[in-house]
């Protein structure tokens, strides 16, 4: 068995209104930051807000909001090159994965003079870096906790994972209240998303007792959220709980693993922008069955935690529990169900598979897979 290794990075603020104390919270960094930031915030009328706490403490920044592209490397080089300009103390980034990826690479190597797609190719950074605040405004952020950062190469649009310093993020700010501005499909397909990342953390080869707990734990939450409880009084905020699940989620995913339903959205976003979260919703109850096969008493425990069955109700049927639980949220969001409803071939899922399958992640999967079983799987799902 290997050594289990704790850290707390970053630190974690969780609350309503915390956005507000933005200026108070990074001060101790700098006194000049680049902000970047999702575009969405402008149209929500969130920006202002958010860059007024900075006003308020007296820190000069500016906004780079180009993510269109989204994680891809020719992105990463424009607002580098900026932050450079700009002689920052530090990198604030708010908003979905894209905004926190690409804030997390800035900062990681803003001190490196070497070429930047060295580290695209697998070099590790050497020098110190600035410190990066994410504030995600979404129910999950995974690799906010590791070293690991899922960008598109954009030689090739292949998805690449990039090296960063584990201190590179200094602080987690979790806002609930910056979720308000989902819609119910985002919502629902979110709250899949994070079940799918729970199922894979507690399924991984590398899951661990710190893992478990935290998805055991947000799992439950999440029932609370999106079910209730027949013997509690829920008065906490729906939005309130998410967060809480999610961030609980994410860093049992960070623990121990991704899996496959991730890698592969993960992968159809680098090569055809295709939302990750939609195609983690798909792939989820194709995975799920899988895992029945291999799996069956870790889904029984995962399934009691989601409610999603009685307690006497074991084995494979708890399995299959799951599995209709899930599609039913998927029916109830009314989400597409299969890879072509996003307009996919078959030809461009391969060429999915053959990127996540040069990953070093594949060997972190529930069961062994190969080049032909991860095509099979992409296969029933289409």
């Amino acid at each position: 068995m290997s050594d289990f290794v704790f850290r707390i990075n970053p630190n974690i603020v969780l609350g309503p209104y915390t956005i507000s104390r933005l200026g108070q919270q990074v001060k101790e960094w700098g006194t000049r930051f680049m902000v970047i930031m999702d575009p969405f915030l402008n149209e929500a009328k969130l920006a202002d807000k958010i860059m007024q706490s900075l006003i308020d403490r007296k820190i000069e920044s500016f906004v780079f909001a180009e993510l269109t592209e989204g994680t891809s490397t020719k992105t990463i080089e424009r607002a580098l090159a900026l932050a450079r300009e700009g002689h920052v103390h530090g990198i604030i980034a708010i908003g979905g994965a894209k905004a926190l990826h690409v804030g997390k690479v800035v900062a990681a190597l803003y001190n490196e003079v070497h070429d930047f797609y060295v580290f695209v190719d697998g070099a590790l950074p050497t020098t110190n870096p600035l410190p990066c605040i994410c504030i995600p405004t979404t129910y999950r952020a995974p690799l906010t906790f590791t070293s690991q950062v899922p960008v598109t190469d954009a030689r090739n649009h292949q998805l690449k994972f990039m090296t960063v310093q584990n201190s590179v993020c200094k602080l987690l700010i979790a806002d609930p209240n910056l979720m308000l501005t989902l819609t119910e499909n985002q919502k629902a397909t979110l709250a899949i998303e994070i079940i799918g990342m729970a199922v894979e953390a507690y399924l991984s080869q590398k899951a661990n007792f710190f893992s478990d707990m935290f998805v055991e734990k947000g799992l439950e939450i999440m029932s609370y959220a999106l079910d209730g409880s027949p013997s509690l009084e829920i008065t906490t905020p729906e939005e309130v709980l998410l967060a809480e699940a999610g961030i609980m989620v994410s860093m049992a995913a960070a623990s121990s693993t991704l899996g496959v339903d991730t890698l592969l959205s993960l992968s159809l976003y680098s090569r055809y922008h295709k939302s990750k979260s939609l195609v983690a919703s798909i792939l989820l109850p194709y995975a799920l069955e899988d895992y029945c096969k291999y799996k069956a008493a870790r889904l029984e425990k995962l399934a009691h935690f989601m409610r999603a069955c009685p307690e006497d109700v074991t084995g494979e049927d708890a399995g299959k529990a799951i599995v209709e639980y899930v599609r039913q949220k998927i029916a109830m969001a009314n989400l597409p169900t299969r890879l072509k409803d996003l307009g996919l071939t078959i030809e461009q899922l391969s060429l999915a598979v053959e990127d996540v399958n040069q990953t070093d992640l594949i060997n972190s999967l529930p069961r062994s897979m190969t080049t032909d079983d991860l095509f099979d799987f992409v296969k029933l799902a289409y």
